[in-house]
């Protein structure tokens, strides 16, 4: 984000991205597909670039 001047309040503003997904992205909870695909639309960059694959721990 920083690289391409984007701020939260922007994306929240501009984009429409809403804060309740931000908040899950800033606690690593997950996140729907539908704004991982748009983040990467705005921030023009790869999935890999803002999400990591993690397998949930068996319990």
């Amino acid at each position: 984000m920083k690289k391409r001047n984007i701020s939260q309040y922007k994306l929240i503003k501009t984009y429409g991205i809403s804060t309740g997904q931000l908040d899950r992205l800033r606690k690593n909870q997950n996140v729907n597909t539908y704004t991982l695909n748009m983040l990467c639309e705005i921030l023009e960059c790869d999935l890999g670039d803002i999400a990591e694959y993690k397998k949930e721990q068996e319990k």
